[in-house]
């Protein structure tokens, strides 16, 4: 994913990846036990790279290295200049006031070999009848915030529960050891405490989905689909460069956000400067024994670390092109992962479609959009990442949702907050609450939002017949304002406009945000884990411009006492004709369905943004009719 001479954006390269690493170890900064938690590129600011104007002239390249000493947990936030081959800052990160790096591959496979080993684990396995470790695989958790004890909170530590794979190819995951967990620091590689307070049958049924006993015989009446396009796609890539109808935008990626979009365009416009999913958080809803159970895929986990090879005709579907993806482990070192992001088209049904009663036209047009995309292993569940590109302007974001929901042992009869999806298996209740990060640019950098709800009018002099709809227009003025729940039953959204720019009728150029209607997080205000999620407290954000702020839960996530959005808005800054970024939560709240089960079908979630009189008229009336796919005779095909 390189070029010759890189753009400012462009994700870093392997030799970058390389040349970094010599910065840091020429600085003392690597030696032995040292290791990388977070590589990536540390993006210019945005007012550098607009600097560069056509011509594009790289900014400094910079590399951001969050590095950790596994013997005595020293945490460091490094950042070096590949231009100048020196470190620019080396910060010792006070791990109990600002929170842990996230874990380190190696820490994964050590936690195993620390709870298997351990006799109080194993003293709890037998009295469940289970004496053979080899069997047992470890889930390593991280371990949340919670002030109790409190020394835990100081400690870099994960919450380990256990399950039951009696045979190669048995699904783990339909077996869990219920009631009982270990808590295991990492620094000093020792279990701290094993708590046994339950026992519950080990569920017995398999789950394994691969197995043709458990599948059934496969059916044999899907016909094949065949999606070609004989004269080539009708996009061009050129090097990160991502041109397709009157769009343009910048692809990179990072081991932490995963995707991100820059710069995109629209007729030549700016749009978004910069969009990503820099977060995630899963909440669970079961109140005893897992309370602590709460993953931030992003910040703790790092999404894009997982990425996966996609497989043409299995994960993309027609004229694919591919970009690679470059990500480094815990050594520094990178490694390129093949047919990371998908780009592709796809027809999306009706553009639009009229036959008129007066003059006899009778006119169909087809939509069409522009995907891309990547697919993650987080774990358990597997998240693919969507974003579409319309011909009419619409940017939607969508979240693909899949892999084995987490499970538990379940008690039998009504059980609130989770659902028996096998005898004795259950699947607790539990929320995706994902934050989307808009750096907007709409019309130039210069815009304010406005939240916009629709309501009825009562009957009075002006509305007699009690007939009126009106929408209820609310500037957000400061960031203290610009922290908003949604309401689907008003209706809301929310407005960017430009500052500068307006169509024919002198209004604002606008793109407005769709929401989709879902709660926010549903935890109580006071709970450890709204503190540490506040960003999902909120529908949206809106913020003043600042490069150091790239994470909606802070920078340092894992076992973090809170921080991020919260923190960033108590500035109170004005936003009303600035540059400014909104931060989107979105996500479902998941019920388990017995469906869902054993591996989950894709549920999907997201948004979308709409130009709103952005455009004096219907962009798209210059899309040409179907020609040759249109038959009168529908028996013909």
């Amino acid at each position: 994913m390189s070029n010759a001479v890189p753009h400012a954006l462009d994700p870093a390269t392997a030799e970058e990846y390389l040349a970094g690493r010599e910065i840091m170890a020429a600085a003392g900064l690597l030696a032995d036990p040292v290791s990388f938690a977070y590589y990536g590129l540390e993006e210019p600011p945005k007012d550098e790279v607009l600097a560069g104007g056509a011509d594009r002239v790289p900014a400094d390249r910079r590399l951001r290295a969050f590095l950790i000493n596994l013997k005595n947990g020293e945490s460091t936030d490094v950042v070096v200049s590949l231009g100048r081959r020196s470190v620019v800052s080396a910060r010792t990160v006070d791990t109990a006031a600002e929170g842990q790096l996230p874990i380190v591959d190696s820490e994964y496979h050590l936690v195993e070999e620390i709870v298997h080993a351990d006799p109080g684990w194993q003293e709890a396995m037998a009295r469940r009848g289970l004496t053979d470790m080899s069997k047992i695989r470890i889930c390593p958790i991280t371990a949340g915030a919670y002030r109790a004890p409190a020394e835990d909170d100081e400690r870099r530590m994960v919450r380990v529960l256990g399950f039951l794979q009696a045979r190669e190819h048995d699904l783990a995951w339909a077996h869990p050891i219920d009631g009982v967990t270990a808590h295991v620091d990492l620094i000093e590689k020792k279990v701290l405490r094993v708590i046994d307070e339950f026992s519950l049958p080990v569920p017995a049924e398999s789950g394994d989905y691969d197995d043709p006993v458990v599948r059934g015989p496969e059916r044999t009446t899907l016909r094949p689909i065949e999606i070609t396009q004989p004269e080539g796609p009708s996009f061009t890539v050129e090097g990160n460069l991502l041109r397709w109808q009157d769009w343009s935008l910048r692809v990179g990626f990072d081991a932490r956000e995963g995707l991100t979009l820059h710069q995109i365009e629209l007729a030549g416009r700016p749009v978004i400067y910069r969009a990503s999913v820099p977060e995630m958080v899963v909440p669970y809803g079961d109140p005893r024994f897992r309370y602590w159970q709460a993953y931030f895929d992003t910040g703790e986990y790092l999404v894009g670390k997982w990425v996966n090879s996609l497989e043409l005709g299995c994960d993309c579907l027609g004229e694919i092109t591919y970009l690679d993806a470059v990500i480094c482990g815990e050594t520094g070192e990178p490694a390129v992962v093949r047919n990371a992001i998908c780009i592709h088209e796809e027809d999306f049904g009706i553009l639009w479609k009229h036959t008129d009663i007066f003059n006899g036209s009778a006119q169909s047009r087809r939509q069409r959009r522009l995907v891309v995309s990547f697919f993650t292993t987080v774990g358990n569940y597997d998240y693919g990442f969507y974003w579409y590109f319309y011909l009419d302007g619409t940017i939607e974001c969508e979240i693909k949702m899949t892999g084995i929901v987490f499970t538990a042992g379940h008690p039998g009869g009504d059980h609130p907050y989770s659902t028996e999806v096998a005898p004795g298996l259950g699947a607790p209740v539990h929320q995706h609450l994902f934050s989307a990060r808009l750096d907007m640019s709409v019309d130039g950098l210069a815009n304010a939002v406005d939240e916009v709800d629709v309501t009825g009018l009562p009957i009075g002099p002006d509305n007699p017949y009690g007939n009126a709809i009106v929408q209820r227009v609310t500037r957000l003025t400061s960031e203290s304002v610009g922290a908003r729940s949604g309401d689907s039953s008003r209706g809301r959204v929310w407005r960017v406009l430009s500052s500068s720019a307006v169509n024919r009728f002198g209004k604002p150029t606008a793109f407005t945000l769709y929401p989709e209607p879902q709660p926010a997080l549903l935890a109580d205000p006071s709970s450890p884990i709204a503190t540490r999620a506040g960003f999902a407290t909120r529908a949206l954000w809106v913020t003043r411009y600042d490069p150091a702020q790239r994470y909606p839960a802070g920078d340092f996530v894992n076992q973090s006492p809170g921080g991020g959005l919260p923190a960033y808005t108590a500035a109170d800054r004005d936003i009303d004709g600035q540059d400014i970024v909104l931060w989107h939560t979105f996500g479902p709240t998941h019920f388990v369905r017995l469906e869902d089960w054993p591996v989950m079908p894709v549920t999907r979630t997201g948004f979308m943004l709409k130009p709103t009189g952005f455009f004096d008229r219907n962009p798209t009336l210059d899309v040409p009719a179907p020609g040759g796919h249109c038959h009168p005779d529908s028996s013909s095909g």
